[in-house]
């Protein structure tokens, strides 16, 4: 009976980290890629546009990538979430501001 909640736990816990959306302002490239429509090249972009002009305030922020067009971001959308943004923007004004 153990045996069976451990696995039933173990299938909740896996299960969900599956389905979690992905943070388009803390995802890597490789996480990026896992989004259907998202290549390589597409999802490069997306780190370098975050790199260039900082965090995303929303998921339709997305379009002002290149090659990300409303298509794009229609399939996806419900995959992508920009998270809570208060304390990773407080960490990048701290990193620009040092880097000056």
């Amino acid at each position: 009976m153990i045996r069976l909640l451990q696995l039933i736990i173990i299938y909740f816990v896996l299960s969900s980290s599956i389905y979690a959306a992905v943070n388009i302002n803390t995802a890597s490239q490789s996480e990026l890629e896992v989004l259907k429509g998202i290549g390589p090249a597409k999802a490069k972009a997306i780190v370098e546009y975050r790199n260039e002009h900082g965090l995303f305030s929303s998921v339709d922020d997305l379009e002002k990538v290149s090659g990300i067009g409303a298509g794009t971001l229609k399939q996806i959308r419900n995959d992508l979430t920009v998270g809570d943004t208060s304390v990773v923007g407080a960490e990048e004004k701290i990193a620009v501001e040092q880097k000056k």
